[in-house]
């Protein structure tokens, strides 16, 4: 999220704050709905700011690339499927955060740091406090949903940190919230000006600070501590201490679902740089981003939520500090550190915002529907779009479910391969019958697929066979799928044998035991996401109809 430190010859007044940005967030474009053809339609998964503590202040992925399916019959439509784009979320990787031990650092260091960045290494000012602020916005994102915390109030400093505060309420605005700023000894270099600007053009309201709420809690979700970075000097001044207090005041309130959640950047305001709340009356905020590195002070912070920003931080800083970082999700600039947040996992919800799904605006053949949702998945960026949760059943009526990918679809039905031999492929050959489920969390949207099923033609699967990269082509043919192993070494050895059996670039030939197979649908249920749990459910299922077999749209109740 946020990195800051500051430069120790720069204007004390002019704290430089710097961060990292996560410009994670998608935008969903919908496309023209398109037509299935009758030939297979080809798929494929995107397989610094310093401040001196005194002791009254408490203080990467491929190119994108056309991808072609050599198995395809003549006319079929190709997808440019993106790049994965490492969209893990900040939470998953909470366990490989808190293995490493990640580095804090003092008052001194930072600041050192912050002249390095500033000096010889390039950064500019206004670069990083972009970068801040955004990231500052991002961590927002990540943890408090749009759809519950929609009102946000920034207070900002006069210093760099203030500048964060600024950056991030224009990202905060773009985002969807509803940011309000109190700005009360504003900064007049043509920076922080500029700024102000660009949230006036955005009709932001700026609230002095004696006209703020008296109940914060009433008017606001969420409260942003963009007043003090590490490198401010001296005792907080008016109108500062008594917003402090106000936060402070907040802090107390013990049911969190009854106050704003407050977010300090880098340093809670008044915190001592190294020593933290020293005398216990500070503020006590749910949310910290720390940035380059989370400073001493942050091994008291006890809020639930700690993020750290700065994968931009250079190998020469990184070697001569000795700086332990934890690693950091896909393409993201942030990674929540420390342990993840105890979680009541009976209050876990969203309340889903989405567009309406009406019958009058739905394609009238199911196909159809499916392919134009697809294509809003894959211009939206999501991480395998193709993936699908696939349940089967035995004969004794047992189900089974696991996650398969989607390698073609066309009117005739939807295809995926595997090995014969495998616990689907058992029970596919008891009971010909199986359930797809697409799953698009980011767009709130399901579709489920029900019918029957039967192995594609030995030619079609021979043909995908061999448009597969030459090491899923060993895979296959090593993987025994199902069956029990001794352990990994004899996967790996049968691998490296095959592998140098076919170093010579020689046709590698399909195993008998691997295959596709093609679900015939006889049922669609297409889902949408919405408030208060009234969501949207389509179902298309099919009815005779003049002697002849057509689809029916049906609404469900959810």
């Amino acid at each position: 999220m946020m990195l800051a430190v500051a430069s120790r010859t720069r204007d004390k007044s002019a704290t430089t704050i710097l961060s990292l940005a996560m410009p994670f967030l998608l935008t969903t474009t919908t496309t023209a709905s398109s037509t299935a053809t009758t030939n297979p339609r080809p798929l494929f998964p995107s397989s610094p700011r310093c401040q001196n503590p005194t002791p009254n202040l408490r203080l990467p992925r491929p190119a994108r690339r056309l991808l072609c399916f050599p198995a395809a019959a003549p006319g079929a439509r190709f997808l440019p499927f993106p790049p994965t784009r490492g969209m893990a979320s900040l939470a998953a990787t909470a366990a490989a955060a808190a293995a490493v031990e990640v580095t804090h650092l003092t008052q001194r260091d930072a600041a050192e740091i912050d002249e390095q960045l500033m000096g010889p290494l390039g950064f500019s000012v206004d670069q990083l406090m972009e970068l801040a602020g955004l990231s500052v916005a991002t961590a927002v994102a990540e943890v408090y949903k749009l759809s519950e915390h929609t009102r946000v109030l920034i207070i900002c400093g006069p210093g760099n940190n203030g500048g964060d505060g600024l950056v991030a309420a224009r990202h905060l605005y773009h985002f969807g919230y509803r940011p309000c700023v109190c700005y009360p000894k504003r900064t007049p270099k043509p920076l922080y000006s500029g700024l102000v600007t660009q949230l006036e053009s955005l009709s932001i309201p700026f609230i002095p600070a004696e006209d703020l709420p008296g109940d914060l809690s009433r008017e606001f979700d969420i409260v942003v501590d963009a007043m003090f970075g590490f490198s401010f000097h001296g005792t907080p001044r008016p109108p500062f201490d008594e917003l402090i207090q106000r936060l402070v005041s907040l802090s107390a309130i013990g049911n969190s679902d009854k106050r704003p959640a407050i977010v300090s950047v880098d340093i809670p305001s008044g915190w001592h740089v190294e020593g933290g709340d020293v005398d216990g009356g500070g503020i006590k905020p749910d949310m910290l981003v720390s940035l380059t590195a989370p400073k001493l002070c942050a091994k008291k912070f006890t809020g639930a939520h700690h993020f750290l920003g700065g994968r931009f931080v250079p190998p020469p800083i990184l070697n001569k500090y000795g700086l332990q970082l934890p690693p950091y999700p896909g393409t993201s600039m942030c990674v929540r550190i420390g342990k993840a947040p105890s979680v009541d996992i009976s209050s876990l919800r969203e309340n889903y915002i989405s567009p309406e799904l009406l019958e009058s605006q739905v394609m009238p053949d199911p196909f159809d529907q499916f392919v134009k949702w697809f294509d809003e998945a894959v211009t939206a960026g999501l991480r395998e779009p193709n993936a699908m949760a696939l349940t089967t059943v035995n004969k004794e009526g047992k189900p089974s479910s696991r996650m398969v990918l989607l390698k073609g679809v066309d009117k005739q039905g939807f295809v995926w391969y595997t090995n014969y031999g495998s616990q689907k492929a058992h029970d596919l050959s008891e009971n010909p019958n199986a359930a797809l489920l697409f799953y698009w969390n980011e767009m709130n949207r399901q579709v489920r697929v029900e019918g029957s099923v039967e192995k594609v033609p030995e030619e079609e699967s021979e043909k995908y066979f061999h448009s597969r990269p030459q090491g899923s082509q060993l895979g296959a043919i090593v993987s025994k799928q199902s069956t029990v192993i001794a352990g990994r070494e004899v996967l790996q050895q049968a691998y490296e044998e095959l592998e140098q059996k076919y170093s010579d670039g020689s046709l590698i030939p399909k195993p008998e035991y691997w295959g596709g197979y093609r679900l015939t649908p006889a049922l669609f249920e297409f889902w949408q996401g919405q408030q208060s749990r009234l969501h949207d459910r389509l179902q298309y299922s099919q009815r005779e109809v003049d002697g002849s077999t057509a689809w029916h749209i049906q609404r469900l109740s959810p």
